[in-house]
């Protein structure tokens, strides 16, 4: 196998020679010069509308030009030649030229032809003037010696002076065979084409050798002319190395797996290759840990830096610990990925590689805000101090040393922070709009996903609904091509959330149905995918009391919320389990489960968001049990949180369950008043069910009201009438989330105040609407 040199580089230099020599139109030069360009540039080709299917075109290109020349006839067969000769297409007069490559020989004049194609130095023009020999004119086309295309034809030359002569007629035999495809279509075209006019030795000497000919060619050219099942694909080091290089460029600049049609190609030429790069190692254990297969990954890891070593010193073995701890951390062994990781700081920081430090280091402080429960001891005795002190230091050593994407990733997560811990939402924003700036400044467009992210999250936090959704589907339109994987899976679940909350269970599911097949067959986003259409149907199942169907979801849901989960989901997963046991009317089991939930949440330093849903979730649980007073100091205590935090989505139904406490010790008219204040407002957050329950409460208070006014009095018909179009609206919201016992629930009231008004037709009316409304959820769960 050749280090440099395969039949398409030959090809391409035949290409680059018809360009130089005007055979090409006017008409036809942007496409050829275009496809040349394409297979010598190592460059990101992908269009701003690319998606991550386009992502593997360059790796596919490569791959079929290797395998077979009908990517030349693709590009050239449209174009005429400039020679203009009748049926003469482009494709026709480049296989006239390789064709006209007859033998051994002929390739070897071929390559020292290539010469000519070049622009002489100084000293060949001086050489030539000596000898009389004129200078080319200006309409001759040469390339420079150190353009692109110059590049290739030196180096093209060079490698093939380098081949041995085993090596060169090796070479030679790929070129024939890789050439023999087109031999039916160019004999059509050229009556004076041979049998045996692939090799010029064999036709002249055909005279003389008579049937021995055939022995000759069997003797010379093996079992290849009759199309040998085992011989080896054309492919050359470089182009494997290419092709590795690519290949690892993608799966860490996205996060995804390699398409599967891409990998059997690659695999078949990496298997027909002479050498083995070590770097294919690397290749095997990203795409064994992206499958999650621990054990194969873990062993190409060992394998990969095993050889990197034998060649390299100790600078490189903080690399390889680096690697083994985040693969430790991603497998779940949190104890050994903090000893490897504790590791690479040390060795880094003795090979004063600060790079590698600092990366360690923020991986450290991430990997404790996430399992603090395993850094507890070692954050103890840290030398850092507090976060806020190990973020402060990151960043100012990743401004000293110009690590732009730490320093960005630090002000990020000092926002996140500020936000996690209820304190200024103008501290946050300062950090984003900084860490914005180095984004914008040095053009970082793969972390824009991040950045959005925390940006969607402070939209969500102020309760400003509207322009969570409107980034995420800037972030999905602009930004996701050029993102990880991760990112983009975490907006789109958002995106189904927030359509989840209003009831849009379907369009939810088509969302997340919407993403890419081969990006999902990375083992960590498909568990997360699978969980979160879970978490969907799991709600959409409760809402319509499919109360069997939501235990089986909640069961497998359950069984590894802690694994890899965000704390905010797993939390859902904890309350939907809550919202479950409610229904099925087991209260104690769910006081049980809330309260195991708060010292949790007492133990670890979790986002201050996570304790005011609890504190809320406890006063809902006591309303349920016919207590709502027990549950005052709790909700002011959840408000005063929420206000503090500005968490507007809490704060509205912590607001909404002390009107309720209001209502059920006879205090209507305050109750009303605060619910008048926040509905307007929680209408912002785009959340049916709270929504629904605010009005729930508001039509309780106004029916309150009507109980203290005189019987048949105005004031008594105007609260009931004002009781009633609450009640409708609630059930309205609830309808929109399809919450079947709600709905039944706000019929029944309304039936309840059409009997009280003595409209007893239209009472008559809202309970066969009840008994509907059960019929049909009986229906839908059969």
């Amino acid at each position: 196998m050749s280090r440099f040199l395969n039949p398409a580089k030959i090809g391409l230099l035949a290409l680059i020679e018809l360009y130089t020599n005007k055979t090409v139109s006017t008409a036809s030069i942007v496409d050829v010069l275009s496809f040349i360009t394409s297979h010598l540039i190592d460059s990101d080709t992908t269009t701003p509308h690319a998606n991550s299917e386009n992502r593997w075109k360059r790796a596919e290109a490569t791959v079929s030009l290797v395998i077979s020349i009908a990517d030349f006839e693709r590009v050239l067969a449209p174009h005429t030649a400039a020679s203009g000769i009748p049926g003469r297409n482009l494709w026709y007069v480049f296989l006239d030229r390789l064709w006209r490559i007859d033998s051994l020989d002929a390739l070897h004049e071929f390559f020292d032809h290539c010469s000519a194609l070049l622009v002489k130095t100084k000293d060949e023009l001086r050489q030539d003037a000596e000898l009389g020999i004129p200078a080319p004119g200006p309409e001759v086309i040469l390339l420079s010696r150190n353009s692109p295309f110059g590049a290739f034809v030196r180096r093209s030359q060079l490698e093939f002076t380098r081949l041995r002569f085993h090596d060169a007629f090796d070479l030679w035999k790929d070129f024939v065979k890789y050439r023999q495809t087109t031999a039916a279509y160019y004999r059509k075209k050229t009556p004076s084409f041979h049998r045996l006019s692939f090799d010029h030795v064999l036709l002249t000497g055909e005279s003389d050798w008579g049937s021995g000919v055939e022995a000759i060619a069997s003797v010379a050219y093996g079992d290849m002319l009759r199309d040998d099942p085992n011989s080896t694909l054309p492919v050359s080091t470089d182009d494997i190395e290419k092709l590795l290089e690519f290949q690892i460029e993608q799966m860490q600049k996205y996060g995804n797996r390699i398409p599967l049609e891409i990998q059997h190609q690659f695999h078949d030429l990496l298997n027909d290759s002479f050498m083995i790069p070590s770097l294919s190692h690397y290749l095997s254990y990203l795409d064994a840990w992206r499958a999650g297969d621990y054990s194969t990954s873990f062993d190409y890891l060992h394998r990969y830096f095993d050889y990197t070593m034998q060649n390299r010193d100790r600078s490189f073995y903080q690399y390889a610990l680096m690697n083994l701890a985040v693969l430790q951390a991603d497998f779940g062994c949190y104890k050994e990925a903090i000893s490897a990781m504790l590791e690479t700081v040390s060795t880094a920081r003795e090979n004063r590689d600060m790079t590698c430090l600092n990366f360690a280091l923020n991986w450290l402080f991430h990997f404790g805000r996430a399992h603090p429960e395993v850094t507890k001891e070692l954050e103890s005795n840290s030398m850092l101090g507090s976060g806020k002190e190990s973020l402060a230091y990151l960043r100012n050593r990743a401004k000293e040393t110009g690590m732009w994407t730490l320093w960005s990733s630090a002000l990020m997560s000092e926002a996140k922070m500020s936000l996690s811990n209820g304190e200024s939402v103008a501290t946050a924003i300062e950090h984003i709009v900084r860490s914005s700036q180095i984004l914008i400044e040095r053009n970082m467009k793969s972390m824009v996903g991040s950045q959005l992210s925390i940006n969607i999250a402070l939209w969500d936090r102020l309760g400003i609904a509207y322009l969570s959704a409107t980034t995420c589907e800037v972030f999905l339109r602009c930004h996701a091509r050029n993102s990880i994987f991760d990112d983009e899976l975490k907006v789109t679940s958002r995106q189904a959330s927030m359509l989840t909350l209003r009831g849009k269970y379907d369009e939810a599911l088509g969302v997340l149905e919407g993403m890419d097949a081969n990006s999902l067959r990375a083992w960590k986003p498909s568990q997360y995918w699978h969980k979160f259409r879970g978490i969907i149907k799991l709600r959409r199942d409760l809402h319509r009391n499919n109360l069997d169907g939501a235990e089986l979801l909640l069961s497998q849901l359950l069984q590894s919320k802690n694994e890899d989960l965000e704390p905010d989901l797993a939390f859902v997963i904890d309350n939907l389990h809550v919202e479950c046991l409610v229904r099925r009317g087991n209260l104690d089991q769910a006081f049980t489960k809330v309260e195991k939930m708060v010292s949790e949440l007492r133990d670890e330093n979790k986002d201050i968001a996570l304790r005011v849903r609890l504190l809320l979730l406890k006063a809902e649980l006591l309303d349920k049990c016919g207590r709502p007073q027990k549950g005052f100091t709790i909700a002011v205590r959840a408000a005063n949180v929420a206000w503090r935090a500005r968490l507007i989505p809490y704060l509205w139904p912590a607001i909404g369950a002390i009107a309720n406490i209001l209502t059920s010790l006879g205090e209507f008219e305050p109750a009303i008043q605060l619910l008048n204040a926040i509905i307007p407002r929680s209408l912002e957050c785009e959340n049916s069910a709270m929504t629904a329950k605010l009005y729930s409460h508001l039509g309780d208070a106004n029916m309150g009201m009507a109980g203290k006014m005189p019987p048949k009095s105005n004031k008594r018909r105007e609260f009931m009438t004002k009781a009633l179009e609450g009640i409708e609206k609630a059930f309205d919201h609830y309808s929109n989330v399809e919450d079947i016992n709600k709905q039944c629930e706000m019929m029944a009231k309304r039936a309840t105040i059409m009997k009280v008004s003595g409209d007893n037709v239209l009472a008559n009316d809202y309970a066969a609407a009840y008994l509907a409304i059960r019929r049909d959820a009986a229906r839908m769960q059969i």
